[in-house]
């Protein structure tokens, strides 16, 4: 069973999706596993704090990497294999071949940084992979790591079921569509592209390439 273990502040914000549809489901059946860790409950300072000053001056806080690193160790130990990543901007850019990769894995930690971002002695220390998820900046790490274990999950065997895989094994597209055949909206009529209404799978996978 694959085993994602997220180090997040916010574990509320993304635990919800992960446990709903697809990916919910495959959480109940055992065959993934997500776990939270939240640094606040790691953090040696009295009154529960993890965001501090940057050295060298700058906008915002930066998370510590005492709390991090111990809720890290906390959520993999000295378990051998355990892929690490970190999400940042000048990492390697998240693809299907990574997502592929990630599946054959037992442990996978996500580093969900969050206001300015992680100590960068904790990617040192962890010896992590910085992974990327597009080139723009979000908030906090929580939406990059919900949408890789997604990604991640799709390729462990049986988290899809029959229509779902069925699907992944042909080609996509980014036009998609369904009833009515014909749709009226506002007096104007839009029609779903006769090629679609053949039944010739052929040329419908062909149709489908050309879009790509």
């Amino acid at each position: 069973m694959l085993h994602f273990h997220v180090v997040t502040l916010f574990p509320e914000s993304i635990e919800p999706y992960l446990k709903s549809s697809i990916i919910g489901r495959a959480i109940q059946a055992k065959k993934i596993k997500v776990s939270y860790y939240d640094p606040k409950k790691f953090t040696r300072d009295k009154y529960g704090r993890v965001d501090r000053r940057p050295y060298g001056g700058g906008p915002g806080m930066v998370l510590e990497p005492d709390a991090v690193l111990r809720a890290a160790e906390k959520a993999i130990g000295k378990k051998r294999g355990a892929e690490r990543i970190f999400f940042s901007t000048d990492g390697a850019q998240f693809n299907e071949s990574l997502a592929k990769k990630l599946s054959k894995k037992k442990d996978i930690l996500l580093i969900a940084g969050h206001y300015e971002g992680v100590d960068e002695r904790v990617a040192t220390i962890l010896k992590v992979k910085k992974v990327s998820m597009g080139p723009f900046v979000l908030t906090g790490g929580e939406l990059p790591a919900a949408a890789l274990v997604d990604a991640v999950s799709r390729f462990v065997p049986s988290v899809l079921g029959k229509a779902e895989s069925l699907e992944r094994s042909r080609v996509s597209s980014p036009e998609v569509y369904t009833r009515p055949e014909i749709l009226v909206w506002k007096g104007k009529k839009y029609r779903v592209p006769k090629v679609l209404l053949t039944g010739h799978h052929a040329k419908i996978e062909a149709w489908k390439r050309d879009r790509l």
